[in-house]
């Protein structure tokens, strides 16, 4: 196939190395996969760097359909999740800090909705 080339969005070299070891691995048994994670990976970041839909995708990244269904699985199985908190913990250590958080700040406040109160600004009236 093809080199394609880049988009802005796509992720460096050094980048993949940090994620790369984040990323599920092709099932064993079944199908082999057709396309390489990291491309897979830089289409979902294609639409979420652009908004564009998921049928908009740009033809030269895997399908769609493809990349929506490895977008959805790593959602459902933590992946996003765990490359966030991987990634957190990196930039704190890489600014003098602990890896976790040692403490939070909880703030609290009201704000009136309108003259008539909650309830009615929050539900629909019925005729």
């Amino acid at each position: 196939m093809a080199k394609r080339r880049a988009y802005p969005s796509d992720l460096s070299d050094e980048a993949w190395q940090v994620l790369d070891p984040l990323i599920p691995a092709d099932k064993r048994g079944g199908r082999p996969a057709e396309h390489e994670r990291r491309e897979i990976v830089n289409a979902v970041l294609y639409v979420l760097r652009t908004g564009c839909q998921w049928r908009a995708l740009p033809h030269d990244f895997p399908p769609w359909k493809t990349v929506y269904t490895y977008f959805h699985t790593w959602r459902r199985d933590g992946t996003w999740e765990r490359i966030h908190d991987v990634l957190r913990q990196q930039v704190r250590r890489s600014v003098g800090k602990q890896p976790e958080a040692s403490a939070a700040i909880l703030d609290s406040q009201t704000v009136k909705t309108t003259e008539k109160g909650c309830p009615a600004a929050t539900t629909l009236a019925r005729k």
